[in-house]
Formats: C-alpha cells, sequence, structure tokens
C-alpha cells in the first residue's frame, strides 16, 4: 500500500511537471512579421515569470550602418540604447495556461497589456490590448535556440576562390 501512494504521489508530480512545460514559453521565437526574433526564459522569484528580450533583427542596422536603437522610446534618455538585447517582456505572471502582463512595443515606444501561451510545441499566442478594448494577436513561431549574436554580424564577403594551380612544367629528362 505504502508502495502503491508513493508511485501515486510520485507520477502526480510527474504530471504538474510536464504540464508546466507544455505551457512554459521559455524558448526563441520568430515573430509573425520574421522582423525579429525574441528569446523568453524564466525569470523573477523561483523563475515562475517570464521575461523576453531580442536576439536577433533581421535588419539589425540603419540605412548609415549604426546599429538599430530605441528611438521612438518617450524617454529621451533611453533613445540612444540598442535594439539587440532590449528587454521587451518583464517578468510575465501565470495566469491559467498563459503568462500576463506588460511587453514594450519598439515601433511606437508604448507598453500594452499581453498575455502569451503555448498553442502548440511550435507555436507561441501573442495577445495585447490597449485600454482592454483595442486588442488584436499574433503567432510567433519557435525556432531554433543558436548563438542569435552571430545571426547579426555583417554578412561575411565571399569566400576567395583559389588561385588557378600553375601548370606543372616538365623535369627534362637525363
Amino acid at each position: 500500500m505504502r508502495i502503491a501512494l508513493t508511485s501515486a504521489l510520485l507520477l502526480a508530480g510527474l504530471s504538474a511537471a510536464a504540464a508546466d512545460t507544455a505551457k512554459d514559453p521559455s524558448g526563441t521565437w520568430l515573430t509573425e512579421d520574421g522582423r525579429a526574433k525574441i528569446r523568453i526564459d524564466r525569470c523573477g522569484a523561483g523563475q515562475a515569470q517570464v521575461c523576453g528580450k531580442v536576439v536577433w533583427l533581421k535588419v539589425p542596422t540603419t540605412e548609415s550602418g549604426a546599429p538599430r536603437t530605441d528611438v521612438k522610446n518617450p524617454d529621451p534618455k533611453k533613445r540612444s540604447r540598442p535594439v539587440l538585447g532590449l528587454q521587451l517582456i518583464d517578468s510575465l505572471k501565470p495566469d491559467d495556461s498563459k503568462f500576463s502582463g506588460e511587453i514594450y512595443n519598439i515601433e511606437e515606444g508604448k507598453i500594452y497589456q499581453v498575455s502569451i501561451e503555448r498553442e502548440s510545441s511550435s507555436e507561441l499566442n501573442v495577445s495585447g490590448c490597449v485600454l482592454k478594448v483595442l486588442c488584436g494577436s499574433q503567432t510567433w513561431t519557435k525556432v531554433p535556440d543558436v548563438n542569435q549574436q552571430a545571426a547579426i554580424s555583417a554578412p561575411e564577403a565571399p569566400a576567395a576562390k583559389p588561385a588557378p594551380k600553375a601548370a606543372a612544367k616538365p623535369v627534362p629528362a637525363h
């Protein structure tokens, strides 16, 4: 009886952990428009919340070649901070099967109420509202966790073709 009870408690704990993992939005996500990748990780006390930052941009630099910055931020002191590495999602709290809180929209320099929820192992639903009346959502797609910073470096020049080998001169026979 004791073994059966211990096994049942162990299995219940494993089921809860599996359910928590199923809703966990941790990972790297490509935004619906394909212009950015956001890395979401657990954060806060006991790793109960989630945070997210920009780890890749399709166009990481301005026309002049300078790194993109937070130019639309309402705080002039923050307008020069780079977009790469910028935290957009800060301490979203668990709320049933989703996480809720605030997200910063770099393109507008505004903060919105947001909830994020795993739709599947490869899709994340991101829903946001302004004044709880104007709402919208998009689906982000999971992408491999790789060294995202490497993806923003300047494109490499095509490899130089090796110089053609000079034809070997025949060695005179002696």
